[in-house]
């Protein structure tokens, strides 16, 4: 019932900054927490960063003291701001619920010079 829908990515220079926004079709940041995750080429899908309903954050240690995720209630959006990007962070970001349901085709973020 709840629809997630992630947008923003695409390519960027490495050192560069990006703004991941995943929007929903319904009420439930008040109710769940949310992380942004991603699967890079190869690799197994991980938690980048999550935000609970209390708003406390954490994040992978790959992406600490450089991302940022967010909540908007009013928007029913969260957003994960990251800087500093490198080759290593190129993959499919997702959002999903803490722990993730359903998956949605997610965004491409690509770091490359």
């Amino acid at each position: 019932q709840v629809q997630l829908v992630e947008s923003g990515g695409g390519l960027v220079q490495p050192g560069g900054s990006l703004r991941l926004s995943c929007a929903a079709s319904g009420s439930i940041f008040s109710i769940y927490g949310m992380g942004w995750y991603r699967q890079a080429p190869g690799k197994q899908r991980e938690l980048v960063a999550g935000i609970t309903s209390g708003g406390s954050t954490n994040y992978a240690d790959s992406v600490k003291g450089r991302s940022t995720i967010s909540r908007d209630y009013v928007k029913n959006t969260v957003s994960l701001q990251m800087n500093s990007l490198n080759a290593e962070d190129t993959a499919v970001y997702y959002c999903n619920t803490l722990p993730p349901l359903a998956w949605g085709q997610g965004t491409q973020v690509t770091v490359s010079s």
